[in-house]
């Protein structure tokens, strides 16, 4: 099956000069553990984690996470994973667990067209292959 059968086509994004408590707002209001980062010119330059977003707020000793002013562009992974939306989910997969992501930016023709994760692979999985036995209570 092809990515683009699979991934999201909403990408959540942010600006790179964002601040570390609006990434993180962002991230809880859509339910998502990765925000990719985007320039004013709509161009992908790096990824931030939940796990990464963690780390900064919590090492703020006065916890005044609205004034500080550290921006995403100064701690977000500049590397992105990606991969094209005619691969295989197979190769996002292999991709993954090679690169040790979680999710990759999805493009088309070098545009960003989307986002697959490991959860949008185990749900792909999980309607094609577990299949309930009829006498069990779900």
């Amino acid at each position: 099956m092809l990515i683009e059968k699979v991934m999201n086509n909403k990408i959540i994004s942010i600006n790179l000069n964002t601040s570390p408590y609006e990434a993180f707002e962002k991230m809880y209001k859509n339910g998502v553990r990765r925000l990719f980062v985007f320039d004013d010119e709509n161009n992908p330059k790096g990824v931030i984690s939940y796990s990464d977003l963690i780390g900064i707020l919590n090492n703020l000793s006065d916890h005044n996470y609205e004034q500080n002013q550290d921006k995403i562009e100064d701690i977000m992974s500049k590397e992105i994973v990606t991969v094209d939306s005619k691969e295989e989910v197979k190769n996002a997969a292999n991709l993954m667990l090679r690169a040790d992501v979680s999710g990759l930016l999805v493009l088309n023709n070098d545009e960003a067209v989307g986002v697959i994760t490991k959860t949008d692979i185990c749900r792909l999985v999980a309607a094609n292959f577990l299949i309930p036995n009829k006498n069990m209570e779900i």
